[in-house]
Order: structure tokens, then sequence, then C-alpha cells
């Protein structure tokens, strides 16, 4: 009983140590992925919150104060989804 209790440990440890070494060699792609597509949300989002915003300006110029300010709080609001993903990754890759 007691060495089949040992073999059965010995293989538990030893899958063990191979999942452990496989999950730290896959943190790189998991962090790489994280702010990858943690960084196309954002990217569009500005982009298109710009393009808006230039258009309007160019219809309306009088109105180029308030429009400016509106789009530079919805920037920064996407950016923080952008370093939100830039967290993650970095939790991923450190812990």
């Amino acid at each position: 009983m007691y060495e089949l209790t040992a073999a059965i440990l010995t293989d538990v440890v030893a899958q063990t140590q191979t999942t452990t070494a496989a999950a730290t060699n896959l943190k790189p792609l998991g962090a790489a992925l994280a702010i990858g597509f943690g960084g196309i949300g954002p990217g569009i989002g500005i982009g298109i919150a710009v393009n808006g915003a230039l258009q309007a300006m160019g219809r309306n110029p009088e109105a180029e104060g308030p429009i400016r300010t509106t789009m530079i709080i919805g920037a920064a609001l996407a950016e923080a989804v952008a370093i939100y993903a830039l967290l993650i990754a970095l939790l991923i890759l450190f812990v």
C-alpha cells in the first residue's frame, strides 16, 4: 500500500512541476495578448471620437471649445481601459 501511495504522489508531483513550468513559459504570451486585445478597443474608440469631433468642428467652428473638451474627456476615459489592460498584463507577467 505504501509503494502504491508513493508512486501516485511521485506522479502527481511530477505532473505539477510540468504544469507549473508550462504556465511559467506561457506567461509572456498571456501578457502580450492581454495588452494587445486591451489596446485595440480604446484605439478604435479614440479614433472614432476624434473623427467625429473634427467633423463637428469643421461644420460649426464656433463650438470648438466645448467639442474639444468633451472629446478630451472621452479620450481619457477610453485610455483608462487601456491602462486597466496594462495592469492585467503586468499581473499576468509578474504574479
